[in-house]
């Protein structure tokens, strides 16, 4: 009697458990990152689509519409549905096109970066000594440089560009890369199918690129996922500065450096590039988190 009991006991929690439509929804909200997702799609869409979602012309000006405010102010109107900023641009045409520059200037930085990075981390992982002390040495130095300083001195050489700004963020985003690469593959190149495709005869060209790189491809990804976040958030760093995206071109960072000095009278035209800015970096970095638990087993908990 007291075995059927506990066996009783152990099939009801064994037995899944019916939560409803609520639960249904809430373990699925939890299992994927649905709103995260959301807002990449909705990024991604925006940055490829900026000159045909964008109701106006973003670096239109029109003085008599100035600091107008949002459509639900009562002065306000559906003509600048987020008001407009200082010299009369609508601040939704200009953070439409924001996701343009920002996604731009993320998507080619964080390409330079991944490819040379994951390069350098397979060379200095797999062959070792002098090669791998001189990569590892000129990692330390690229990430023992003072960014912002560099910044301000190159925008004082060559001046402000989109080009330069891209340039300097894919030269300071490939270290990080090395690192982790490096650490992944001095693990891999012991394990025993590489010491079979030795023994075969493969090159070590080949052997990088088919037997090696396939096993780091998990770190480069989440990675990659966790560097875009900071990509955008640097370079709307830069921009606020001066030392990023020149005007009048909208990108985020200078969105809110204009607008800063216009918080008390004008609040929308600083708030909203900043909002899209918290939300995509947030997005980005719970993106990362949740791909990191589904590519190593060792942190899944979903």
């Amino acid at each position: 009697m007291i075995d059927q009991t506990a066996n009783q006991a152990m099939e009801s929690l064994l037995r899944p458990r019916k939560l409803g439509v609520l639960g249904d929804a809430w373990a699925f909200v939890r299992s994927w990152p649905l709103i995260p997702g959301i807002v990449l799609v909705v990024l991604v869409i925006t940055g490829i689509f900026a000159p045909l979602i964008a109701p106006h012309d973003p670096i239109k000006q029109e003085i008599e519409l100035r600091n107008a405010p949002p459509f639900w102010y009562p002065e306000g109107s559906a003509h600048r549905l987020l008001g407009a900023d200082h010299v009369g641009r609508d601040v939704l045409s200009r953070v439409v096109h924001g996701a343009r520059i920002s996604l731009l200037v993320a998507s080619i930085s964080l390409s330079t970066g991944v490819f040379i990075g994951t390069t350098l981390g397979l060379i200095a992982g797999y062959v070792g000594g002098m090669v791998d002390e001189l990569i590892m040495r000129a990692v330390d130095v690229s990430l023992s440089l003072p960014f912002v300083l560099i910044a301000l001195v190159s925008v004082i050489i060559f001046g402000a560009s989109l080009g330069l700004v891209i340039g300097l963020l894919a030269l300071f985003t490939w270290a990080s890369f090395v690192r982790y690469v490096r650490a992944e593959v001095l693990t891999l190149k012991e394990r025993d199918y590489v010491a079979l495709a030795k023994v075969a005869g493969a090159s070590t060209s080949r052997i990088l690129i088919r037997h090696i790189l396939p096993g780091v491809m998990n770190t480069v990804i989440v990675v990659s996922t966790l560097r875009v976040g900071q990509l955008i958030l640097t370079e709307a760093t830069l921009s606020f500065i001066g030392a990023g995206i020149p005007a009048p071109t909208p990108a985020w960072g200078l969105l809110i450096s204009e607008g800063r000095s216009y918080v008390t009278t004008a609040w929308w035209t600083a708030f909203f590039p900043g909002l899209a800015i918290f939300l995509v970096v947030m997005s980005l970095n719970f993106m990362g988190d949740w791909i990191r638990d589904r590519l190593d087993p060792r942190l899944r908990q979903l």
